[in-house]
């Protein structure tokens, strides 16, 4: 009977053993690296950025690294895996420069948040492309975020600079009226002086 339970567990465990061991060569298998396809294009190419406002572009003047990285970051559609590797490895030490960089006017609360999903996306993008095995679908996906993200912050720039023209034409227009009422009341009191003389 000891023998036979013996016999049993010797052979369940055997049995498991070979069974292990066939699983983890199968996936030993599905594992392997296989080589990238280079020839494949990932995104969609030409996706357009919202345009710029006057008072942004005026304000980049003193922000020269913009330009570069905002076309590099939204020309990641269409190219290839080895293109997407060059251009995320450009870009990563670009963006800390422009973070650092920001002109004084755009230092903003919203606007820094934005870059830093900007940076964040650009590091998932980077993440991705220098993996073994591509997840196309992801990749395409990253891309997107990544145009979605930059377009955010463009947005986010024309707002502030809107708000800020905004609010200087109402402290102009405020500025006016207070030197209109002031120059009435002068005239009011100058003419109250003459008849006070006249009498």
């Amino acid at each position: 009977m000891k023998n036979t339970l013996c016999f049993k567990i010797l052979a369940c465990i055997f049995l498991f053993g070979s069974v292990s061991c066939q699983d983890a060569s199968e996936i030993s298998e599905v594992i392997k690296d296989e080589p990238v396809d280079n020839s494949m294009h990932f995104g969609l190419e030409g996706a357009a950025l919202p345009k710029l406002s006057e008072e942004v572009k005026l304000q980049i003047t003193q922000w020269p690294i913009f330009e570069d990285y905002i076309f590099e970051a939204t020309t990641m559609g269409g190219k290839t895996v080895e293109q997407l590797r060059t251009k995320t490895e450009r870009l990563l030490p670009q963006a800390d420069s422009l973070s650092k960089q920001l002109p004084d006017t755009l230092k903003t609360t919203l606007i820094s948040s934005r870059l830093l999903v900007v940076d964040t996306r650009l590091k998932l993008l980077h993440q991705k492309v220098h993996r073994n095995r591509l997840d196309s679908l992801a990749v395409a996906l990253d891309i997107n975020e990544l145009r979605m993200a930059v377009t955010n912050f463009v947005n986010q720039l024309n707002e502030k600079l809107q708000k800020d023209n905004i609010d200087f034409q109402r402290k102009d227009d405020e500025k006016k009226e207070i030197e209109k009422q002031k120059r009435f009341l002068d005239s009011v009191y100058r003419a109250e002086l003459q008849d006070k003389s006249l009498k």
